[in-house]
């Protein structure tokens, strides 16, 4: 995952960023592209610190029917092995698995609300900003590492 990507879903997890725009640039990405972007996704999701609590809402705010593979997968597996399913999944479930971002919304609220602008995080730092945004996209040569 590049870091504009990375930006965009930490935007997201602050809820300047609509699930259809992320959606709709998963799907412009060709099928290996999808692979990686959603392993990077479930990278951020175990950095969060997801808890077995978030699964629920996560599920509830997402949108695919709880019964959905990626879905049941979580719920049957938890949540260490459960999200490192997802990317074994079939390519036609990469959608409904990339739909649980909102478990990494999750998490992310609950922790952006206790580091908030910690000047060694960038990706809690307040994203609503374009100078923050531009700042961080343009003024750092390689991505900033967790």
């Amino acid at each position: 995952m590049n870091l504009p990507e990375e930006v965009a879903l930490n935007q997201f997890g602050q809820g300047l960023r609509p699930h259809a725009e992320l959606l709709g640039h998963f799907h412009s990405l060709p099928a290996d592209a999808q692979r990686h972007h959603l392993q990077g996704l479930i990278d951020l999701i175990q950095q969060s610190k997801v808890c077995p609590a978030d699964i629920e809402p996560a599920i509830a705010e997402s949108g695919p029917r709880p019964t959905y593979t990626p879905c049941v997968v979580l719920r049957t597996h938890g949540l260490v092995p459960g999200v490192a399913r997802l990317l074994a999944l079939p390519l036609t479930e990469r959608e409904r698995a990339y739909h649980l971002l909102y478990l990494f919304k999750q998490a992310y609220q609950r922790r952006f609300a206790a580091e908030k602008n910690d000047p060694t995080k960038w990706w809690y730092w307040d994203l609503s900003t374009p100078d923050t945004v531009d700042s961080l996209l343009n003024e750092q040569p390689e991505k900033p590492s967790r």
